[in-house]
């Protein structure tokens, strides 16, 4: 099975008050990626090309090795390894046009034109790909010790030995060569199409707040103002405007919970998240464990700091519009997108120069884009691409303190996709779980840099409530979006959801997480809706979660460390997705299967709070 080029997206919550345009003026020269690393643009003579000789060589590739491949494991290492380097070939030629067609949809996802080449490129790459796909089956079909025999007596094959490992992982969930290609080709009308209608509809609706009409980012970003009012008004409306739209995302939820339920049970795999725990090469165990150890810390995390922001909002009981609430004497500074640029850069390169400079490049060479507009694709992310050209950013920056911990989070994504890059198309990319560690920890080094230079208790205190918000949107709420998730996928199981119970399920979860400082109006219960993980990448929450309390531990080490983390820190990202995370951790003498790993991850959290407490009666 090939493993997709997808962009590492992160859910971060901008804030804004003011309109598109004159936040882009206030906040200072807001670049605009360029694509034209990738191609110049639709029309490139350059892409068309190459898309035709993709066509034209994936079906000469599988009338060259199709049925060969046991064959030449056991007499011709040396063509079996020309073609795994052509296979790579493939996979970043591929890569490189469909990084291309997605980029330009996501910057502009109401643009018919884009839509449509963007459809094209899906098309086109999934038919070349299909004669491809025999590869991979094939190679899981060469008997383990002829093919462990030819890995050793061939150096470019020995080469290879991680993706051959990785590979073999599948083996006992590989269907039938005919039905896997009915699989991938059935994909393009499937759940590609309905994840488009998703990102399509998203883009489209629009909402009435206060008289101004707003895009879903712009609207979203409302329940994150000062005034209680205005964010009571915004959290109506998008309840509004999600339950007029609930047929359709019932309908494309209950249609991918059932296709996934579908492939599930076609392949055997035993419990509804399986699959992604092997796409991210992180035992089941490992993950019950974080979700345990999470669930059980609830009341100790998110039910005692909502406790204690509901009495600093002189609130008896919260609304779900009042859980981002900025603080009160929360900074209203607007940082311009200079100012972004240097707090980073500043907080990277007091950790490793090596860090800074490669994160540079993305501001000098216009690898990002920042402004919010019309038709962008909400939120942000960082996007592989392949390791051929570069990454590529996307952010909605509006100026906030939490828009810069967001740059500062993709930008780890950043530095991490170009030191993997080095392990090619095959090896580079990285198991979910281990994607999130160079984000979240290039976050965490940007905070304790701003934590560092707080003048005062009080503004120590406000940035350590923030960083616990952002701590609990990251593990707490993305552990309740899983617990979520297994509860529709679960009840799917035995027939279609209405959109009354999903959002019941979701209404569970989400006392369950938050705890009795919250109550939730009626309108809440559509908010599942608008979550694209839940579409895109069933599953993929706890990745988050896992991430962030790996590095909470992580950075535990560094702090503690005299000399040499930076080193090892670096040939962790450098690895890319050669290693299991069992080996990514040894060297900073950490184990995710042991229980203690995620309480220590989670004790940061508590520390946190704790000092919070103390402060209170400093500040």
């Amino acid at each position: 099975m090939l493993k997709a080029k997808m962009p590492i997206i992160s859910e971060f919550l901008s804030q804004t008050s003011e309109s598109t345009t004159n936040a882009n003026v206030s906040l200072g020269d807001l670049p605009q990626w360029d694509l034209g690393d990738l191609y110049e643009s639709m029309a490139s003579e350059a892409y068309s090309g190459d898309m035709e000789r993709v066509l034209v060589d994936a079906q000469e590739f599988e009338n060259s090795y199709a049925g060969k491949l046991t064959e030449l494991a056991r007499n011709d290492t040396d063509s079996l390894a020309n073609s795994i380097q052509k296979f790579e070939q493939f996979q970043d030629d591929m890569g490189r046009l469909m990084s291309y067609a997605v980029l330009n949809y996501f910057g502009d996802t109401s643009n018919a034109a884009g839509a449509k080449f963007f459809g094209d490129a899906q098309e086109n790459l999934t038919n070349a790909s299909a004669h491809l796909l025999f590869y991979t089956l094939e190679i899981n079909q060469i008997d383990d010790e002829v093919l462990d025999l030819a890995i050793k007596s061939n150096a470019v094959l020995g080469k290879y030995w991680p993706w051959f490992e990785d590979l073999r992982k599948d083996k006992p969930y590989q269907l039938e060569d005919r039905i896997e290609k009915l699989f991938h080709d059935k994909s393009l009308t499937g759940r590609s199409a309905w994840n488009r209608l998703f990102d399509e509809t998203m883009s489209s609706l629009r909402f009435d707040i206060d008289g101004m009409e707003m895009t879903s980012e712009l609207a979203f970003n409302q329940l994150q103002d000062v005034d209680r009012t205005k964010r009571q008004n915004a959290a109506l409306e998008i309840s509004r405007v999600l339950k007029e739209n609930s047929r359709v995302f019932t309908l494309i939820t209950n249609t991918l919970a059932k296709d996934k339920e579908i492939s599930d049970r076609w392949r055997g795999y035993e419990d509804i998240a399986d699959s992604r725990h092997l796409d991210n090469r992180v035992e089941r165990a490992v993950v019950n464990a974080l979700v345990d150890t999470v669930r059980t810390s609830f009341p100790r995390l998110s039910h005692r700091y909502y406790t204690m922001k509901a009495k600093w909002l002189g609130f008896d009981k919260m609304q779900h519009w009042d859980r981002n609430a900025p603080l009160p004497d929360q900074s209203t500074q607007v940082f311009k997108w200079d100012q972004a640029r240097d707090i980073v850069l500043d907080a990277y390169r007091g950790f490793a120069p090596e860090m800074a400079d490669i994160a540079k490049r993305f501001f000098d060479e216009r690898w990002i884009d920042a402004p919010v507009r019309e038709g962008k694709s909400s939120g942000a992310f960082s996007h592989p691409t392949v390791p051929s050209a570069h990454p590529y950013v996307l952010v909605n920056y509006q100026g906030k303190p939490r828009d810069v911990m967001t740059l500062a989070h993709e930008l780890g994504h950043g530095v991490h996709q170009v030191l993997a890059g080095k392990q090619g198309a095959l090896m580079a990319p990285t198991p979910l779980t281990l994607a999130e560690t160079a984000s979240v920890f290039g976050e965490m080094l940007t905070f304790r840099s701003l934590l560092d230079q707080a003048e005062n208790p009080k503004e120590r205190k406000i940035l350590l409530a923030q960083k616990v918000e952002d701590m609990l949107n990251t593990v707490v709420r993305q552990i309740a979006f899983y617990l979520f998730e297994r509860g529709v996928h679960g009840e799917r199981r035995n027939g279609e959801l209405t959109s009354e119970r999903i959002g019941e399920i979701w209404l569970e979860v989400q006392k369950e997480s938050l705890g009795p400082a919250f109550e939730f109006e009626s309108g809440y219960s559509s908010y599942w809706s608008y979550i694209p993980h839940f579409i895109h990448s069933p599953f993929y929450v706890y990745a988050y979660a896992f991430g962030d309390c790996l590095v909470n531990s992580l950075f535990a080490v560094y702090t503690s460390s005299e000399s040499g983390f930076q080193s090892k820190y670096f040939d962790m990202l450098a690895a890319g997705g050669t290693k299991h995370h069992s080996q990514m951790l040894a060297p900073f003498g950490l184990d995710a299967s042991d229980p203690k790993f995620w309480y220590k991850g989670l004790g940061m959290i508590e520390e946190m709070i704790s000092e919070i407490e103390e402060l209170e009666g400093l500040a």
